[in-house]
């Protein structure tokens, strides 16, 4: 037997909806910014300047034509790559933006999801955007 219907089930207020948005908007600014940081996180080893990519493009433009064909394989997923890399690095992220959404929607983000200074400070966010954001080290 079929438990009876509540009849509001469906009826949003204004104020719950203004709240649903403000939390899709709060965590949109915190994933944009975090994304950012991940894919401008320092690597490993002797960083990669474009004009260093475009000496080895042309180095693998030289040496693809007379290799063998799984050097040739190689190469050409080292060139798609490097490609991709100067693409990213001529387009650039503006941090300053992404870090300035964050700083207006982390502090609420972090009480309402009960995030810890020290989760934002493995997720690699810098402890002075946290101060700005009011993320103290007590937070949690």
């Amino acid at each position: 037997m079929a438990a009876p219907k509540n009849s509001n089930k469906g009826a949003m207020t204004d104020e719950h909806k203004q709240a649903l948005a403000l939390g899709r908007e709060q965590g949109r600014a915190v994933r944009n910014y975090l994304e950012a940081l991940e894919a401008n996180r320092p690597k490993r080893g002797r960083k990669r300047t474009p004009e260093s990519i475009a000496k080895r493009l042309a180095d693998i433009e030289t040496k693809i034509a007379g290799a063998d064909p799984l050097t040739r394989l190689q190469l050409s997923q080292e060139r798609i790559d490097l490609q991709a890399e100067l693409e990213t690095k001529s387009q650039g992220v503006d941090l300053g933006a992404l870090e300035k959404d964050f700083i207006a929607a982390a502090g609420e983000y972090s009480r309402r999801k009960g995030i810890s200074y020290a989760a934002w400070r493995e997720a690699g966010v810098d402890p002075a955007v946290l101060k700005k954001a009011g993320i103290g080290r007590a937070a949690g």
